[in-house]
C-alpha cells in the first residue's frame, strides 16, 4: 500500500469502517480509550525546503556555468541565486524530496513531538482514569508512534508500546497497513482489557473513528 502523501487517502472508506469497529470493539471490555490518528507529515521542515534550494540551485548553477561561461566564477555566482529560487519552489511543493535532507534522529523527534501536541489537542488526557492511548501515523516520515496516558504506563511500558508501533509499522512496508493496525489495536486492547478491565459505568469518553489531518 505504501504512504501516499495525503493522511484522507490512506485508508479506504471500508478500511476506515473496519478501524472504527475494532476500536469499538476493543473497548467494550476496557475502561481504556484507544484513538488512531492520520497526519500527512509532523513538520514543515522549513530547513529543508530551504537546504535543498541552495543545493540544488548551486549544482544546476556550476553545470551551467561550465558549459557555457568556461566555468567563469562571475556567472556561477549571479546563477546561484537565479536558480535558487526554482529549485526552493520545488522542494517545498515535493515534501518527499525534502526527507533527503532531514536524518532520522529529527525525523523521530519530531514525530514523537507531534504525537503528544495530538494527544492533548484532541483531549486523551482528560479520560477519568488516564488511560487514552493513541496510535499516531505521521505519513511523510514513514513513522508510527503508540503514546499513552500515565495511567497506562503504570502497567505497561514504553517498549510493549513501541512493540505496537513496529507491528504497524512492518504491516505498512508489506502493504497491509488496515489489518496490522487492527491487529494492534487488538493487542492493545487484550492488555487493557487485562488490567484496566471494564466497569458498569465506564462511558465512550473519545470518538472511535480514524482522526486525519
Amino acid at each position: 500500500m505504501g504512504y501516499p502523501v495525503k493522511a484522507e487517502e490512506f485508508f479506504t472508506e471500508e478500511e476506515m469502517a473496519r478501524i472504527t469497529e475494532t476500536t469499538r470493539s476493543v473497548e467494550l471490555r476496557t475502561i481504556g480509550e484507544v484513538a488512531v490518528m492520520v497526519v500527512d507529515s509532523s513538520d514543515r521542515y522549513s530547513e529543508a525546503e530551504v537546504i535543498g534550494g541552495v543545493l540544488a540551485g548551486g549544482l544546476l548553477s556550476l553545470i551551467v556555468s561550465i558549459l557555457f561561461f568556461h566555468a567563469s566564477l562571475w556567472a556561477y555566482i549571479p546563477l546561484s541565486f537565479l536558480f535558487f529560487l526554482p529549485a526552493w519552489i520545488f522542494f517545498k511543493k515535493i515534501p518527499e524530496a525534502r526527507m533527503m535532507f532531514i536524518g532520522l534522529k529529527r525525523r523521530e523527534e519530531t514525530v514523537r513531538e507531534r504525537a503528544v501536541r495530538a494527544f492533548y489537542e484532541k483531549g486523551l488526557y482528560k479520560t477519568r482514569k488516564n488511560t487514552g492511548v493513541l496510535f499516531f501515523l505521521s505519513l511523510l516520515e514513514h513513522k508510527v508512534w503508540v503514546l499513552a496516558d500515565r495511567g497506562i504506563y503504570e502497567k505497561v511500558d514504553q517498549e510493549t508500546l513501541n512493540r505496537f508501533a513496529k507491528t504497524v509499522s512492518q504491516g505498512v512496508r508489506d502493504g497491509r497497513a488496515c489489518d496490522s493496525l487492527c491487529q494492534a489495536i487488538k493487542e492493545a486492547g487484550e492488555l487493557l482489557a487485562r488490567h484496566f478491565p471494564i466497569t458498569p459505568d465506564d462511558t465512550d469518553e473519545l470518538s472511535d473513528e480514524v482522526m486525519v489531518e
